[in-house]
């Protein structure tokens, strides 16, 4: 046992949690609950320090198009509800119910799309009247209002109650609280953790969880951590005593006013989120800041909070109480960072929770003790995982700009399109100007700018963030027709690369993958990575370009996961792994003439004998060199052209001249998106994830276990493939009607009944109406026979529509097209 100043810790922990916020105290109390008892929190002040303790404390549910988000707060909302009864201490919760409102035409589809969604997931939320409004909430000025999303089971909770309950909760379970102690380095041996330096000693350890708050990417930083999370001013205002309001009333929220309402004190508080933020301490927070309060800056917020208050004109007739300002933590991408970090095995993260940490610390906590007891968490982690986060998001500049920004997008409409603006530009093609000479409209891809289309006509592309057609819609046509019918040219620079080498390369990867990837020199295998349950860890190519050396290509929102898992694999094994995304530019070339341009500038043999589906092989380009690999992610002929950097911007010149009688068309991301839905391939991350077994996600077929070579995940596959048909089940979805637009969220039905949901979705212009991927639940096999003996629709903002699904692609079943 170490001491300073009469405060001792144990000498050995298996956990210690840093960080006594509501998050910090969750994880804790989780962890008591799975049986993880030897747990140690460690809070350098007094709990609830840092922004928790002036939380608004709103519990509620409403506005995500996340399944694993909806869960989370679903999660939390009841725990609150229940905690007393375990603990003693109030949490503060009481259901007053959540008035969520649509001030336009954008807002109200928006909103009933989310309904419709997270109706599905178990949220009771019914559309109401702008009377119904004032009946509910009669401080509203409903004057431009066209409906409100009356939610009766959301409510407010007293953050300080929250976080001392759930800490009583811990305790009772054994976990240690100990307060006015700071952690400082973390121990490490081979890549893990074995341990924490504090102020009062050293703590020998299993696992490090970094719940520190804003304090995150500071203290993450001196641990090699990359967590870039920035404190930003939040503003509430709280006004006297209004004579006869409820302190039961609705919480009331105007996203288009930048406001949130409810009860406080006998008066109202009034809460904002306006447009452009105001970052704080972007050279760190200061170690005294446990409980800061700020100075408000009322020129910079009057005209916000003038709209928020002409929202509820009562605001102005009464005196103001306080104008309170606080720091609050905020990400680049309003995601928080949970999960491994991806450089030290055993050191967690949970933080950046953009303004709803306490709405999200129940779920997040179950979550966080499910992963750290069984080495896996149990929802989507894909947009959450820590492992995305990218260096150079932490430079000053990054966050400064992006945090300006991004607190306003918590209330900004989100129609489809939408982007942000800031902090762009970073990460670049090798041929981005001649991109934009020829009229790309870019869009930020994990950082890197990428055309999402080309406005050949004007050079000067425009696109409106809209849940209905744009003009635009025609290039996104043109360009998918040139990929199905001509030839399309895809900038896909973007994508992670990894060069694999070394005398164990390939039993690595080949006990990595569930396709054989360690065979012939110069093939390409596309293969998923899977977990010892044969859930999807990543799915992604390996190309075996020699004895020794293999080219992995995943997907850019994967990067940071399948590098970790690279050098955690290959560590000790006699292989090394090369990042070598920014080594090589990446040109696809798609369509049924991609053979007759490839031919026009290589004297390689490219005919299908010489040159077969899934080979590899370096050619010349003109004066160039380049790995030409035959493979699709749209269905058609092709091949992808890895040219290294310094000679992209020639081979792009060169392919552009030859092509031009061909009509080569340049083709951006959103053609490639409804291209590979018409031929239902997958996307990690977006319509599969890793909650899906590689069965449940029609992928069983990309696996090798014919023979006896060993891979992660393949007994539980062989158990799966065994069990039959699976009661859960990807399935390719396309509206028989040409008109209604798919886009993700909405619900699918079989006959009466919600089976599921649309994870991703694009139109189909080869197949003439909107096209997507959905996840069924059945309490039967999902099999052909049980597809065709229903009737199927999918529910759009409340209104069905009829649809039919496949479990084969409904382009191009047989590939025909593609190796040919």
């Amino acid at each position: 046992m170490s001491a300073v100043s009469g405060v001792s810790v144990p000498d050995r922990a298996r956990v210690v949690i840093i960080g006594g916020g509501v998050i910090g105290t969750s994880i804790a109390y989780h962890l008591g609950h799975a049986g993880e008892r030897d747990v140690v929190l460690l809070e350098r002040d007094r709990l609830t320090s840092g922004t928790t303790w002036h939380a608004a404390g709103l519990m509620t549910c409403f506005g995500s198009f996340s399944e694993t988000s909806t869960g989370i707060r679903l999660y939390s909302r009841d725990l609150y509800a229940r905690l007393e009864a375990e603990t003693g201490l109030s949490t503060g919760f009481r259901p007053v119910g959540l008035i969520e409102a649509a001030a336009s035409e954008g807002r109200l589809e928006e909103y009933r799309r989310v309904a419709t969604f997270q109706r599905h997931l178990g949220l009771e939320v019914e559309e109401i009247s702008p009377i119904e409004i004032s009946a509910t909430f009669p401080y509203a000025a409903t004057d431009g209002l066209l409906a409100g999303f009356w939610v009766p089971g959301d409510g407010r909770v007293n953050p300080v109650d929250l976080t001392m309950s759930l800490a009583k909760g811990a305790r009772m379970q054994g976990v240690r609280i100990v307060e006015g102690v700071s952690a400082g380095g973390i121990r490490t041996s081979e890549g893990r953790v074995t341990g924490v330096e504090t102020s009062a000693g050293f703590i020998e350890c299993e696992v490090v969880v970094n719940c520190a708050g804003m304090w995150a990417r500071q203290l993450g930083a001196t641990h090699g951590v990359t967590i870039p999370n920035q404190a930003a001013e939040h503003y509430y205002l709280l006004t006297d005593t209004i004579e006869g309001i409820d302190p039961d009333g609705p919480v009331f929220e105007d996203p288009a006013a930048y406001g949130y309402y409810r009860e406080e004190g006998g008066g109202l508080m009034v809460g904002l989120f306006e447009p452009r933020s105001a970052p704080w301490q972007l050279d760190g927070i200061p170690a005294q800041s446990s409980f800061r309060t700020l100075p408000p800056d009322w020129d910079r917020m009057a005209p916000f909070l003038q709209r928020a208050m002409d929202r509820v004109p009562v605001t102005h007739e009464v005196g103001i109480r306080k104008f309170f300002c606080g720091p609050e933590s905020f990400t680049p991408d309003l995601m928080p960072y949970v999960g491994e970090s991806p450089t030290t095995a055993g050191y967690f993260v949970c933080a950046g929770l953009n303004s709803v940490g306490i709405l999200s610390a129940g779920g997040l906590g179950r979550v966080m003790a499910k992963w750290i007891t069984t080495g896996s968490p149990d929802v989507d982690i894909t947009g959450f995982d820590v492992r995305r986060a990218q260096p150079h998001q932490a430079a000053r500049s990054h966050r400064s700009a992006r945090t300006t920004e991004i607190l306003g997008t918590v209330y900004a409409a989100h129609p489809p399109g939408t982007q942000l603006t800031s902090a762009r530009g970073i990460r670049r093609s090798p041929i981005h100007h001649e991109l934009v000479a020829r009229g790309g409209f870019f869009k930020d891809v994990s950082g890197w700018e990428s055309p999402d289309f080309y406005d050949s006509e004007t050079l000067a592309p425009q696109c409106d963030p809209s849940w209905q057609r744009g003009d635009w819609w025609r290039h996104w046509e043109a360009e998918h027709r040139a990929v199905r019918e001509g030839v399309g040219l895809i900038d896909m620079s973007f994508m992670a690369k990894f060069l694999v080498s070394g005398a164990g390369a390939g039993a690595v990867l080949d006990w990595l993958s569930a396709g054989a990837v360690d065979g012939e020199v110069g093939v390409i295998t596309y293969t998923q990575w899977l977990d010892d349950e044969a859930r999807l860890l990543a799915d992604l190519t390996a190309t075996k370009l020699d004895v020794e050396a293999f080219l992995v290509v995943a997907s850019d929102t994967a990067h940071g996961a399948v590098e970790s898992i690279l050098r955690r694999a290959t560590r000790g094994r006699n292989a090394q792994v090369f990042d070598a995304t920014a080594a090589y530019g990446q040109l696809n070339l798609q369509g049924p003439r991609s053979r007759e341009l490839l031919a026009a500038v290589t004297s390689a043999d490219v005919s299908n004998e010489a040159f077969p589906f899934r080979a590899a092989r370096w050619v010349d380009i003109g004066m160039a060199r380049a790995l030409a690999v035959r493979i699709t992610y749209v269905g058609e002929l092709g091949w992808e052209l890895y040219v290294p950097a310094e000679m992209t911007a020639y081979v792009h010149e060169v392919l552009c001249a030859a092509g031009e009688p061909l009509g080569l068309r340049h083709v951006g991301l959103h053609a490639l998106g409804s291209l590979r839905l018409e031929k239902a391939y997958r996307d990690y991350g977006h319509d599969i994830d890793n909650t899906d077994n590689i069965v449940e996600a029609g992928l069983g077929f990309a696996a090798a276990v014919d023979t006896e070579r060993p891979f992660r995940g393949r007994e539980a596959l062989i158990a799966l493939q065994a069990a039959g048909p699976p009661r859960r089940r990807l399935v390719q979805v396309r509206l028989t009607d040409p008109e209604p637009l798919l886009f993700h969220g909405e619900v699918l039905y079989r006959d009466d009944r919600p089976v599921g949901y649309l994870r991703a979705a694009s139109y189909g212009w080869t197949l003439g109406g909107a096209v997507g991927l959905a996840l069924v639940e059945a309490d039967e096999p999902v099999t052909p026979g049980w597809l065709a003996a229903g009737t199927w629709s999918v529910d759009i903002a409340g209104e069905r529509h009829p649809a039919e699904v496949s479990l084969r692609p409904m382009y191009d079943p047989t590939n025909q097209r593609i190796k040919g």
